[in-house]
């Protein structure tokens, strides 16, 4: 006999109603991110490393968390909409370090995102990695093309200066010591290898004063050369080709003025191009229609202007010390767009009359009426999205006053507006330091010129030095550092002092030191290497004992 199974048996009726409550529930987690549906939203978070002296806030649009010292992982609080675009950005650093962000970022949120990297490190020391920290030393250029451990760029200031692919730094001209110590301008060209620690004299003269050799315009070859010059503006472009154009030096005659001559070098064949500009001194500018591109159009002679390379490869030139539309000589506010494909120069925007007072507008607040005023030796910065930023210079202010400036703007290319971000729309101001590595909104640079700029890999804007106004209302060199977030729009002073003319405390050659400092200087030349750490040759200043022109290099070295 088969024994009676214990499975009930359910009339149709009673099946009917099963089926309708087994919809419900999967409708319910369907709606409710149950296992059978897509969750509608998603939790981001990760690790930490390296957070010791305090708090640090991070944000992902308007949520923020914040992660206390010695935490190891971290999370939102609120989770984010799927498959919406998501970018952790940090909006507080703690006191004392810098915080980084790693894989922070997406175009979509198709799951919980848990490998955002957050890392802290203290801001970082200076190292004194070669030349002398005395002042007024001769060049020992050896054989031309031949690295020597012993070779060495005289002392110097406002040399041109670039970092190519591969790391090696180069450095052009600047006012200072030839071979002969003799003082003068120069047309040297030199190349730093970081691997070696060796300098290797490229071409120009090892003397002063030297003229330019221009040859035929558009033609490289292996005579030209451009004159002794300081406060030339330069770039690098994707090539490996180094762009230079005017400051004040030698002409095609020898004579002495205000340069607007453009050239190319390819550090491939050794050979520099004459590309356009006059081959004599202190020409006038031709600036055409404003937007419009033309053959004929070129900046007039000028020096200490700002310059960057967007990502096109377009080389942008503001400002500087010469002459307008009508050749008369002063302070510059004009904005140029030279495309290389094309060979032409743009006016973009800004006056073509000299000594044009700034309009600030409101801060923060865009808008077409909004420029920088005249000015000369400001600094710039480009970031990932484009955006230049420009800080202080010598130049006039919002009452049309001249003096030092401690502004900071914005510039967007694809709206054309300049934007007042931070600092005083007035000149002269003193700088607010705070506690050094505590960032805060009082926080501001004192107003200076000829300082040394770069950005970092998380978009922070580094300043250091120049000459201009302390904390208390002193005027001279200074060598204190500085660190913005564009986030936060706030500064944070990281090292140096706050006084200006302080003496180079040296160190231990190729040892870092937390009390080891450059000296404080103006025009000194820089660059950023591959690991993001600053690079900083010379300028006129101070160095161990005396003041005067430097070759000390330095490097900045941030924990990575």
């Amino acid at each position: 006999m088969r024994a009676r199974s214990s499975k009930p048996v359910l009339t149709s009726a009673a099946a009917a109603r099963n089926v309708c409550l087994m919809t419900v529930v999967l409708m319910f987690m369907a709606c409710h991110g149950g296992s059978s549906g897509t969750s509608s939203s998603h939790t981001i978070g990760g690790t930490i490393t390296g957070l010791k002296t305090g708090g640090v806030v991070l944000a992902n649009g308007t949520v923020t968390v914040s992660v206390a010292a010695g935490a190891s992982t971290w999370v939102f609080p609120s989770s984010f909409a799927s498959n919406t675009a998501y970018s952790v950005t940090v909006v507080t650093q703690p006191a004392g370090e810098l915080c980084e962000v790693s894989s922070g970022s997406g175009a979509t949120l198709p799951d919980d995102v848990t490998n955002v990297a957050v890392a802290c490190s203290a801001f970082g020391q200076w190292v004194w990695e070669g030349g002398l920290d005395s002042v007024n030393a001769s060049g020992v250029y050896g054989t031309q093309g031949a690295a020597s451990a012993s070779n060495f760029p005289g002392a110097r200031q406002t040399a041109s200066s670039w970092i190519d692919s591969f790391g090696n730094l180069w450095l052009f001209g600047g006012v200072g010591y030839d071979s002969t110590d003799s003082v003068g301008n120069l047309n040297d060209l030199w190349r730093f290898s970081q691997g070696t620690g060796q300098w290797t004299w490229i071409g120009g003269a090892n003397t002063d004063n030297a003229a330019g050799i221009y040859g035929t315009q558009g033609t490289a070859a292996a005579s030209n050369v451009p004159g002794a010059r300081y406060s030339a503006s330069s770039w690098i472009d994707a090539s490996g080709n180094l762009w230079l154009f005017g400051g004040y030096g030698s002409d095609s005659t020898g004579a002495a003025g205000k340069l607007d001559d453009l050239w190319r070098f390819s550090p491939g064949t050794g050979q520099w191009t004459w590309i356009n500009g006059a081959s004599t001194d202190n020409a006038a500018g031709v600036y055409g229609a404003l937007g419009t591109a033309a053959a004929g159009n070129v900046p007039g002679a000028r020096y200490a202007a700002t310059s960057w390379i967007d990502a096109s490869g377009n080389l942008w030139l503001f400002g500087g010390y010469g002459s307008d539309s009508t050749g008369t000589v002063g302070r510059l506010n004009d904005l140029w767009e030279y495309s290389a494909s094309s060979g032409q120069w743009t006016w973009v925007g800004g006056s073509s009359v000299a000594n044009a007072t700034g309009s600030y507008g409101t801060l923060e607040i865009a808008a077409a009426g909004n420029g920088p005023g005249a000015r000369q030796a400001a600094n710039s910065w480009i970031d990932s999205s484009g955006t230049v930023w420009l800080f202080g210079g010598y130049g006039y202010d919002s009452t049309g006053d001249l003096g030092y400036l401690n502004d900071l703007w914005q510039y967007s290319s694809s709206s054309g507006q300049w934007t007042w971000v931070s600092g005083s729309s007035t000149d002269n101001a003193s700088g607010i330091y705070g506690t050094q590595g505590t960032v805060s909104a009082s926080n501001v640079p004192g107003a200076r010129q000829a300082a040394n700029s770069w950005i970092d890999s998380s978009g922070s804007l580094w300043l250091f030095g120049g000459y201009g106004h302390d904390s208390v209302d002193g005027l001279g060199a200074l060598n204190d550092l500085w660190q913005f977030s564009p986030g936060t729009k706030q500064w944070t002073s990281v090292s140096g002092g706050d006084v200006a003319n302080a003496a180079g405390v040296y160190g231990i050659q190729g040892t870092a030191s937390d009390g080891a400092l450059p000296g404080a200087r103006q025009g000194a030349s820089s660059w950023v290497d591959p690991s993001g750490h600053l690079l900083l040759f010379g300028g006129a200043g101070y160095g161990a004992t005396g003041n005067g022109y430097l070759n000390d290099v330095w490097q900045f070295v941030r924990p990575q």
